[in-house]
């Protein structure tokens, strides 16, 4: 049985660099981008905006991730999986991790109920005050994941 690995992804340089280290380090497993598209990123607020902002903004940050898992995918030299969810950078990393997250996108994406050996994220690596205002996802699937985590720096 091939080891299954979720790779973490969102754009970034950092992120970029942790799908090359899990395809170089694990070239047989079976590998799945994810990207998360947060609603807490929605600028429009609850009752504010304009009417079908919330829509349109959902619209935009499902292309963004939809282009995000594409050049993913096109940036390794072998065939990989990729999934976008909706919802908190860390919980749903897990979820997915622990195979307990239905897709919620309306991609054509078979659910996944089968849990993954190992999860990838990068890490910008940021220290001090930003890290307290900012959070940090890897930071948080390392402390709350029950399958091995690498974070790649």
């Amino acid at each position: 049985m091939s080891k299954r690995i979720l790779v973490a992804v969102d754009g970034s340089e950092e992120a970029a660099e942790a799908l090359s280290f899990a395809v170089a380090e694990w070239p047989g497993a079976d590998l799945t981008a994810l990207y998360v598209v947060n609603p807490a990123d929605s600028t429009t607020g609850a009752e504010g905006g304009f009417p079908g902002a919330a829509d349109q903004w959902y619209e935009s940050a499902t292309a963004r991730g939809e282009r995000v898992l594409r050049e993913a995918a096109k940036s390794v030299d072998r065939d990989i999986d990729t999934r976008m969810e909706v919802g908190r950078p860390t919980a749903t990393i897990l979820g997915v991790a622990a195979g307990e997250t239905e897709p919620t996108t309306d991609r054509d994406q078979p659910a996944d109920p089968e849990p993954f050996d190992h999860v990838v994220v990068g890490s910008r690596g940021r220290t001090g005050l930003s890290r307290v205002l900012l959070g940090s996802v890897a930071e948080g699937v390392v402390r709350r994941a029950e399958m091995p985590v690498t974070v790649v720096r």
